[in-house]
């Protein structure tokens, strides 16, 4: 499960809801750090407000391949080589043509990519806001010095138990040191995710990883396990305990937010009345360099981003999607937010 963004990082300075930092820059550095998130903020903003046919948010798959095969996840395997650079560098010119605001990149395990800085530095060049999600395992210093030169705003980072097994091997016995890590030399905020529902037997790890993430200084947020097509697995009354105390762990606007949009109903067996505008302000970019609604619902437009146009954006901001009642993508119900309560409009060709 790659996304719960921003899930995990806040509102006021990111669409992945950016956390607080994991590390407390001093004097040229905090100032420097303040005005880059104000600029970042006030650029996304305007992007949301000025018009309703730009992307807020593109997640980009810089390889499929992943160093872990957690059973839950369909995201990944265990061969695809990275995503030429040059081709990297083509998307994110292409994004930046369609005035997106925001990118992810993410995986696979996007650590994989030995460009990856490259690719973070580039958007970034474009006034974009950054972020990316990590398992945490191929973290180093070298790496992370690395992501803080290339201009990297945010990291979430996967953890969903204390120790690996079948069904999820991003354990909190094997990147703790990360953690600690981040906290020393990460110059961009950090937010620790897990997810709920993935066994019942696991349940109170969750509880413990959050109080880890607090006791690095990290934000932690926590999803909803979903099906191969993005909607809800149903929560036991253990695991809807576990939410509970997991968000007055860590507090943050992305707890608040994620509940009320639409975990509230989903957790109690309701669905959510929302307009998904996937495939316009919410773009996921396959491998392939395809643009499709989101992660489970590869396929749809299934057009080359090379080619995708505002008139794509206009048709995808207004198409009705089938999946969107029981939808627990937190990144794709973030993005949409913004035009809830907008006017409707007739679609015109672009000019």
């Amino acid at each position: 499960m790659k996304e719960t963004l921003l899930s995990s990082y806040q509102v006021s300075e990111t669409p992945q809801l950016l956390a607080k930092s994991s590390k407390k820059p001093t004097g040229s550095t905090r100032a420097s750090s303040r005005f880059n998130s104000l600029v970042s903020g006030t650029r996304f903003l305007g992007r949301v407000v000025g018009s309703r046919y730009n992307p807020l948010l593109a997640q980009v798959v810089v390889t499929r391949r992943c160093n872990l095969s957690c059973g839950y996840c369909n995201e990944y395997d265990s061969f695809s080589p990275p995503v030429p650079l040059a081709d990297l560098l083509a998307w994110i010119d292409h994004l930046a043509a369609l005035k997106t605001a925001s990118i992810t990149f993410t995986g696979g395990e996007p650590l994989l990519h030995p460009e990856l800085d490259q690719a973070i530095a580039a958007a970034r060049r474009h006034g974009m806001i950054v972020t990316m999600i990590t398992n945490g395992f191929r973290l180093t210093r070298g790496w992370i010095e690395r992501l803080n030169a290339a201009g990297l705003q945010g990291m979430q980072i996967s953890i969903d138990n204390l120790k690996p097994d079948d069904i999820s091997m991003k354990s909190l016995s094997s990147v703790e040191g990360k953690l600690a890590l981040l906290q020393q030399h990460a110059r961009f905020k950090v937010n620790v995710n897990s997810v709920l529902g993935v066994t019942n037997e696991r349940t109170q790890d969750v509880v413990t990883v959050a109080r880890t993430a607090a006791k690095y200084g990290l934000q932690h947020s926590v999803g909803v396990l979903h099906d191969h097509t993005g909607t809800l697995k149903p929560l036991a009354a253990e695991q809807m305990e576990a939410y509970k105390l997991v968000t007055e762990i860590s507090p943050s606007i992305v707890h608040t937010l994620n509940y009320r949009l639409f975990q509230k109903n989903l957790m109690n067996g309701r669905p959510n009345d929302w307009k998904c505008r996937a495939g316009a302000r919410y773009l996921y970019i396959a491998e392939d360099g395809k643009v499709h609604w989101c992660s489970q619902q590869r396929g749809y437009p299934g057009i080359p981003l090379l080619e995708y146009t505002r008139a794509d954006l206009r048709r995808e901001y207004e198409t009705e999607k089938s999946c969107s009642p029981t939808c627990t993508l937190s990144c794709v119900h973030q993005m949409s937010m913004f035009d809830r309560y907008r006017g409707t409009q007739v679609s015109r060709p672009p000019a």
